[in-house]
């Protein structure tokens, strides 16, 4: 199998260049209308649909280079993406191309408009060169070994020969650090120039010279090994197990009534819009779960119309078969739909029946709090969008084996708050599966604790469609902010529920001390060794000069502060202090600082992690660096700054802003997947003591006499 790492759209529609798009189980793309966010999810389903799919010039080459894209050869690629192996594929890849498991764990494929791919392995580059001191040592411990070595008088002169092309052969070396193809050619071609086929079989100098020859042949080899891009057996075996992307959109929506004779024909046509095409799309798989085609559908309900004669006794009898038929078959898809079905919706207990009527298809549905039964599309728009979503996730994933990956458009718009609340949740019920991508500019499916999965698509200045993680609203651009809103008025919720809900808010001062923070308490819970009377959230102030404003706001309700933790760097030790004197002067308890809790001067919430955890997560992330983190992190001293100091000592360029925020959500993800048992028991204690301190602070804060 194949898991989605990272894609990038170029030149597709209004899509210049997305710029790479990191993804994972679920991923958001939010935004304003018209941003964009269509056309991303296309170009992805376009790499690879389960169905339909095709790419269609009019439509999807950008108007502006449509005169020029339409004559070029080979087309443009319009999408990249970057996967991760299972190991079973992986070993099938090194076992063709030779390489390590590790430098064919990646691939990346790409389509072009001309619908071929591109497939490539980003960590699988061949060496082209040699290290000059392998090369030298191979020729020297021959060339010593020779030199003491007794020759038989008979092959002296040849051992001399032997001597002497082991000599050029270490003059010829250039001077530089790297030895390529070339040289090692030319050296084999000196070594191998001295004629030993007269030498006696018991020779012992022959030997020891032809493994020189066979040592420089093997490097040889390593510096010249096909690139793995360019081994057939390797692509196809990449493509065969290319995931299948489903999309959908509410254009699909069905109808309650369906006129089969326009069904029949839309099927057939090629010039339909793009909502007809969806419609059109939706009915077919509708069609396919029932195991009927339209066509027959139709036919097995046909009347007789002749109008000169009566009908026989055979006919009518032959025609009254077929029509049981059809009811027998359509009751029984009915049954099969209404049972698959509530596995899915938890909304209520929906029964579907199916009717053909003439060239009518109806779908009536009925459930417990109402019996009586309703066309479809007089039931809830939401209900109409998880019935057609239900058919075509069902039979395209069917279609496309395990690991296809859902691509969502605008999902649950017409549901309730509460429903798309629930449909967020649903959406990490199908990611156990199947990697899922959606789009929305709804705040109900962003999860506020989980805004890692979002993605910012807007209009940039040159009109084009751009997408980023940094989910902070850029300074004079109004179409950033746009996309932004749904996000702040996601956290808005989460903070409106914290406070009406009577959650505990830990103010923290960044983005990524809410990610650890939020980690080590599901693992505390997940381990039994908290149960928090109170919901505790950590909502960051965006620094720790920010902290103070936060904090103010959270405090506004009924006077009542929340507790804050600090980093006990500089900063955050002299913000710490200031609102000890000032906001917080009458609860000072109420403010925390790392260094309680770790016992290390200038630590930061990241020291609370186990360091090794931090060090892998960076090594992993930052793989590119000549020199690992491992190999220079000292124990007992702040992670941060060691980071940092590395990263300069080797010119590694952290983004800035936000690496400590990309790191915090990788250590997040391995700390989850490890879970509470891999913790050691001085860490878990820390940890412990931490929270009992969130806990006991307030508890302090509000004791009589206090």
């Amino acid at each position: 199998m194949m898991k989605l790492k990272k894609f990038r759209v170029s030149n597709f529609r209004s899509v210049d260049d997305s710029g790479w798009i990191e993804t994972d189980d679920v991923i958001a793309l939010i935004g304003t209308n018209e941003s964009g966010k269509t056309n991303i999810l296309l170009a992805l389903w376009k790499l690879s649909p389960a169905k339909e799919g095709s790419i269609i010039p009019t439509a999807d080459y950008p108007r502006k280079h449509y005169n020029t894209f339409r004559h070029q050869t080979p087309k443009p690629v319009f999408m990249r993406a970057v996967f991760e192996v299972d190991d079973g594929l992986a070993q099938q890849l090194s076992d063709k191309t030779g390489m390590p498991v590790a430098a064919v764990r990646e691939v990346e494929v790409a389509r072009r408009f001309d619908t071929e791919y591109e497939v490539d392995f980003p960590n699988a580059d061949p060496p082209r060169s040699i290290g000059r001191k392998r090369v030298l040592a191979i020729l020297e411990d021959t060339e010593r070994e020779l030199g003491s070595m007794t020759a038989l008088k008979t092959e002296e002169d040849l051992k001399k020969l032997l001597m002497s092309s082991l000599q050029t052969a270490r003059e010829s070396i250039p001077a530089n650090a790297e030895v390529e193809a070339k040289v090692l050619e030319s050296i084999l071609v000196t070594l191998e120039g001295v004629k030993t086929d007269g030498a006696p079989k018991t020779s012992t100098v022959v030997p020891r010279h032809r493994q020189a020859s066979d040592d420089i042949r093997a490097l040889h080899e390593e510096v010249s090994r096909v690139h793995p891009r360019d081994i057939d057996a390797a692509v196809d075996l990449v493509l065969k197990d290319l995931p299948k992307f489903v999309y959908y959109s509410t254009y699909g929506n069905l109808d309650s009534e369906i006129y089969l004779p326009h069904v029949i024909a839309n099927l057939a046509r090629k010039d339909l819009g793009v909502k007809e095409q969806a419609k059109a799309r939706t009915l077919k798989v509708l069609f396919e779960f029932v195991k009927l085609q339209p066509q027959e559908i139709l036919e097995l309900g046909r009347d007789f119309k002749e109008p000169n004669r009566q009908p026989t006794e055979q006919e009518i009898a032959a025609i009254a078969e077929k029509k049981k038929q059809r009811s027998i078959l359509l009751q029984s898809a009915s049954t099969l739909l209404t049972t698959q079905f509530r596995n899915w919706w938890k909304q209520g207990e929906y029964r579907f029946r199916f009717e053909a009527d003439g060239d009518h298809f109806r779908i009536w549905v009925s459930d417990d709090r109402r019996p009586e039964e309703i066309e479809l599309e007089g039931r809830s728009t939401g209900l109409q969008w998880f019935l057609s979503f239900y058919l075509v996730f069902l039979v395209e994933r069917a279609d496309a084996h395990e690991g296809a990956i859902l691509l969502l458009d605008e999902p649950g718009l017409s549901l309730h708050p509460l429903a798309q609340r629930d449909l967020s949740e649903f959406f990490d019920g199908l990611a156990k599966d199947n990697q899922l991508i959606y789009t929305s500019h709804s705040p109900f499916l962003i999860d506020a604790d989980r805004l890692d999965r979002a993605r910012k698509v807007y209009v940039g200045a040159d009109g084009t469609s751009k997408v980023t993680a940094d989910l902070r609203a850029a300074d004079g651009d109004i179409n950033q902010r746009g996309a932004a809103y749904a996000v702040h008025a996601a956290l808005g919720l989460s903070v409106a529920e914290s406070l009406l809900l009577g959650c505990a808010p830990i103010v923290v001062e960044g983005v990524s001390d809410q990610h650890y923070l939020t980690s080590i308490k599901n693992l505390l819970i997940a381990g039994g060794h908290l149960r928090p009377g109170r919901e505790l959230v950590f909502p960051p102030a965006g620094g720790a000069k920010g902290v103070k404003a936060v904090s103010s706001i959270l405090g506004g309700r009924d006077e009542e502060l929340p507790v804050t933790l600090f980093d006990s760097d500089a900063q955050g030790r002299a913000t710490a202090e200031a609102l000890r004197n000032g906001l917080y002067a009458g609860d000072p308890g109420l403010v925390l600082e790392v260094e309680s809790f770790t016992g290390m001067a200038g630590s930061e919430v990241e020291d609370l992690i186990p360091q090794e955890i931090i060090v892998r997560a960076l090594d992993r992330w930052q793989r590119a660096a000549e020199a690992p983190f491992a190999d220079e992190v000292q124990a007992g001293k702040p992670v941060v700054p060691q980071m940092n100091a590395w990263a300069k000592k080797h010119g590694i360029s952290l983004p800035v802003p936000g690496w400590k925020v990309e790191l915090a959500k990788r250590v997040k993800q391995q700390l989850l997947a490890d879970g509470p048992n891999a913790i050691a028991e001085d860490v878990l204690n820390r940890w412990i003591k931490l929270f009992e301190a969130f806990q006991g602070a307030r508890s302090t804060a509000q004791a009589p006499g206090e």
